[in-house]
């Protein structure tokens, strides 16, 4: 049973202790923090997943009918498996002025500072309401937050603000990259390796299509950032993965590549898309075709994360820049669930605690400064929205 005032390293232990990698359920955690807000007499709304198995939370501190300032949290974190940890990553564990744990960063430090701060935004007599959002699937896509966002001005309040609490170390953050991934599989026609010009061999034309990535990718390098503020500072491409063939002595028939794009704010996406489908229905799949009339190549998207645009002068920077006190913006090349928010119609920056550099590693950890820098983030969120 959780005391009426608990700390944010307190909460934190609680929800690090939850195994909410991705490709488990998050509905343990949702009922903890549902349960938590009930003791303070705060109402919660979940919205569930297709399956059910998954589900985000919105919840109101304060005046109903109020355009307010969102929290936005996501619940589940990266897997663990075959990391050398030093240390149980599902359970909290202080070392010096650091808490080891998974997703004690990324991103359950800043979703344990909002907790902890509850029982102050309930006692604050907040006339802006506060409104927190935990949400999943993060990790894989961005996907979880989407049900619960196109809520937002229908059947849930529509926020003035929205405060993303990724891993920033307390900076404000107004734009990030998108983030796109994509499979092209490539079919062709198996034959015994001893007579290739029987098939139609797919892990070849895979590579052209690989070989045509990397022009992709040298171009974007060329061209660069105008904005000059993104690290590093050029869209990227990028192939993670490829899956081919069956044995030594037949010629592949399918071979599939992943492979990704995180794009600056304003790049074309769709564009570069319709090039290199252009490619590899003009220039590679005709190839194939000599021998196999069959072959085909398709490419199919499996996540978009749409980019954080900056929005300079928006009432959620210059309320982000007042509480942090600080003088300018940064950006990240990660993507956030930020810009869902944005596509909402609601300005989003991007802050909270903890650095990305030890998001998704073995032995992840916040420093307890951040965590203390959060809360007086939070605090000061508190006094604006009260005032």
């Amino acid at each position: 049973m959780l005391a009426s005032r608990t700390t944010t390293e307190e909460l934190l232990a609680y929800l690090v202790a939850f195994d909410t990698t991705s490709r488990n359920s998050n509905l343990e955690l949702i009922g903890f923090v549902r349960d938590y807000l009930a003791a303070f007499g705060i109402e919660s709304v979940t919205v569930p997943n297709e399956t059910g198995d998954k589900a985000s939370l919105f919840a109101t501190i304060g005046p109903a009918g109020v355009g307010g300032v969102c929290l936005s949290g996501h619940s589940d974190v990266v897997p663990v498996d075959g990391q050398p940890w030093t240390t149980d990553p599902f359970t909290l564990t202080p070392v010096d002025d650091r808490l080891y744990g998974r997703g004690s960063c990324d991103m359950k430090g800043f979703v344990a500072a909002c907790l902890a701060m509850v029982p102050e935004m309930a006692n604050a007599a907040l006339k802006t309401p506060i409104h927190l959002l935990v949400s999943y699937d993060e990790e894989i896509g961005c996907t979880g937050v989407v049900p619960a966002v196109r809520k937002l001005g229908v059947d849930l309040p529509l926020p003035r603000a929205c405060i993303v609490g990724e891993p920033t170390s307390m900076r404000v953050v107004d734009a990030h990259k998108s983030g796109i991934a994509y499979v092209t599989t490539v079919i062709g026609r198996e034959a015994h390796s001893s007579m290739p010009h029987l098939g139609a061999n797919a892990i070849f034309a895979a590579a052209e299509l690989v070989g045509e990535l990397d022009r992709y990718r040298a171009e974007l390098i060329a061209k660069g950032d105008a904005s000059g503020r993104f690290d590093p500072p050029n869209t990227t491409v990028q192939v993670t993965v490829i899956e081919g063939g069956t044995a030594g002595n037949i010629v592949p028939r399918r071979c599939a590549i992943r492979w990704n794009v995180r794009g600056l704010p304003d790049f074309d996406e769709a564009a570069l898309l319709a090039r290199f489908e252009r490619f590899a229905q003009e220039v590679v799949v005709p190839k194939l075709r000599v021998e196999a009339p069959e072959a085909e190549i398709v490419t199919d998207m499996i996540y978009k994360v749409p980019p954080l645009r900056p929005q300079t002068g928006s009432e959620a920077e210059l309320l982000a820049l007042r509480l942090a006190g600080q003088n300018r913006t940064y950006t990240v090349a990660y993507g956030t669930e930020g810009g869902h928010f944005q596509a909402q119609g609601v300005p989003t920056i991007i802050c909270g605690p903890g650095s990305i550099d030890q998001a998704h590693k073995p032995d992840e950890y916040i420093e307890l400064a951040q965590l203390r820098a959060c809360e007086r983030f939070l605090r000061g969120l508190i006094a604006e929205c009260a005032a």
